[in-house]
This record gives structure tokens, C-alpha cells and sequence, in this order.
């Protein structure tokens, strides 16, 4: 139960603050070609392409952090794209999410401060209201009393099980990148450290991240299921629908700069650095691209070409 918490803990700091609607049609495992966009937004496209002067050519992929098997797919060019680069870059370097090393760290930083507990956090009929849903998932409170609540949300809508990911029932895009780049033997890289990303959390008072997983909870109850809704604009590739959604969310419109916008500015000049040495495949939540302090459009405002890879 310990390393499944470990990678619960690891996973979840590869959290999309989620979205939601419409539909399209996915080709498990293989490579779909999506309809040309509307001229008022951006392309229907996770995979984008980087050029600049002086630059080597890059590639830019929107992903979603978790997902069912049987909803998992590439779109068309994602292949190409990888055999064209010398690098994969995560939020994370996925080589120190997987270093056993970091486990134990990992572990105590995902603890509340204070040896403050879920009870300290919450009131008495949420605390009851969350108790009784991991339950339900096979987790016994005990284990997760003292753990910051933004690490539990991700888990909230009860859809993710802890031998999902072992089982292959649900896939990480970062860890079919990483399986990808080890193929190719092709080096990996992070725009940010573990230590830096658990700093996100620390900026959050834990009483409104208590908040947010309670929140999410009763939507999960109530049968409005967010993570479902993200999916469907996910296999869409609509990247603005994405932002869009993530902007009306009243649970972390407060944060959002500290969740998005300052990791999107802090991001540029490494892509524009680590372009200036060799082609890279940049891998980060598609919810960081949209938007006008979105990554495209301030690539595209440091005088970079930033355009949707429909097909090769």
C-alpha cells in the first residue's frame, strides 16, 4: 500500500487542474487525424512545431496526465515527431519521478505541515463526507490523514483505483513518452524539479485546498464527472475549449496564476535554451498551451513560429 501512495504522490504531481465537453473519435493506441479549426481559435492540435532562427526545429504536445486504456491514442505525426528529436522534456524529468531514491522525500514533503491532519483542515461532516469516500476506494483514511489534500483531488471522482496504473487499466502520456524516448534511446529532460512542483502546493493554504477535494467530491457524487468531460475535449484536441474550461474553474480561478501562468513564463526561456542545443520534444499538460499566457502564444510572442502539426 506504501509504494502505491508513492505513486499516487508522483502521479498526482503531474496534475491537470481538469476540464471538460464534447466528442471525437479515438483509435486506441494509434494515430487520428482531426477536422480543421475554426479560424477565431486555435487549432484542433496537441502536437505543435517550433522553429526559430538560430533554433533546431522542436515539438510542442499537449497531454493529458491520466487516462483510460481504452480512450489512449497518438495523433497523427506524434511518431514522426519523436524520431526527429534528440531530447523528450517533461514537467518533470520522468527519470526522478521513477528514481526509487526520491521515494521516501517525495513521501514526507506530501505531508501537511504542523502534523496537521485532514481533521484540522475541514469540518467535522466534511472530513466525514471524505473519510467515507476513500473508503468506498479501498483506502482507509488512516493512511492519508496526514497527506495535503490538492495530492488527493486528482483521485476524487473515485474513477482511479490504486492497481489501475500497474494493471494497465489507466495510462500516463508522461510514461508512455518516457517508454517512447527509451526506445529511441533518446535523453530526458524536466522544466521543473519535484521540489519546485510540491512548492506549487505549499503556496495553497491547505484549508482551501481541504476545499477543493471536498468540492470535488460532491461533484463526483452528484454524477457530474469533470475528468470524463476533460476526456472528450482531450480526444477532440481542443486545446482552447481546455483553457477555456480550466479558466471557468471557480475552485482554482484564485490560483491560477501560481498553477499556470508563472510556470508558462518560467518555461520559455528554458525551451528557447535547450532548442538553441538540439531538436527537443517538449511533453507538458495540454492545459498550459491554450490562451493568451498560454505556451503557443508566448513562444509565439518571443518571435518563434509556432504551428499545428495536422498531418506530416
Amino acid at each position: 500500500m506504501n509504494n502505491w501512495i508513492n505513486r499516487m504522490l508522483s502521479l498526482a504531481l503531474m496534475l491537470m487542474m481538469a476540464q471538460s465537453c464534447n466528442t471525437a473519435k479515438a483509435i486506441t493506441g494509434s494515430e487520428i487525424e482531426v477536422p480543421s479549426p475554426k479560424e477565431n481559435k486555435l487549432a484542433n492540435s496537441l502536437l505543435w512545431k517550433i522553429t526559430g532562427d538560430g533554433l533546431k526545429d522542436s515539438y510542442l504536445y499537449g497531454t493529458i496526465h491520466i487516462i483510460d486504456d481504452d480512450e489512449f491514442f497518438y495523433p497523427k505525426g506524434t511518431m514522426a515527431a519523436l524520431n526527429a528529436v534528440k531530447k523528450v522534456v517533461f514537467e518533470i524529468d520522468m527519470a526522478e519521478m521513477s528514481d526509487m531514491s526520491n521515494a521516501m522525500a517525495l513521501m514526507q514533503k506530501a505531508f501537511m505541515s504542523d502534523n496537521k491532519t485532514l481533521e484540522d483542515v475541514m469540518s467535522e461532516e466534511d472530513y466525514t463526507l471524505v473519510s467515507d469516500h476513500f473508503q468506498k476506494m479501498g483506502l482507509p483514511i488512516f493512511l492519508l490523514q496526514r497527506i495535503k489534500p490538492m495530492f488527493l483531488t486528482i483521485f476524487a471522482s473515485g474513477d482511479i483505483s490504486p492497481g489501475d496504473l500497474q494493471n494497465g487499466k489507466i495510462k500516463s502520456y508522461e510514461m508512455e513518452f518516457a517508454k517512447e524516448a527509451e526506445k529511441r534511446q533518446l535523453r530526458t529532460g524536466g522544466l521543473e524539479t519535484i521540489d519546485f512542483q510540491i512548492s506549487i502546493f505549499d503556496e495553497i493554504p491547505e484549508e482551501d485546498q481541504a476545499t477543493m477535494l471536498v468540492e470535488s467530491i460532491k461533484t463526483a457524487d452528484t454524477g457530474s464527472d469533470q475528468m470524463k468531460e476533460m476526456v472528450e475535449i482531450y480526444k477532440r484536441q481542443d486545446i482552447t475549449a481546455m483553457q477555456e474550461m480550466m479558466k471557468g474553474d471557480e475552485t482554482i480561478k484564485e490560483y491560477e496564476d501560481i498553477l499556470l501562468v508563472k510556470r508558462n513564463k518560467n518555461w520559455i526561456p528554458q525551451i528557447k535554451q535547450m532548442m538553441g542545443v538540439e531538436p527537443v520534444f517538449f511533453a507538458v499538460g495540454a492545459g498550459h498551451l491554450g490562451g493568451e499566457l498560454g505556451v503557443i502564444q508566448l513562444l509565439k510572442n518571443e518571435g518563434l513560429k509556432v504551428t499545428p502539426v495536422i498531418s506530416i
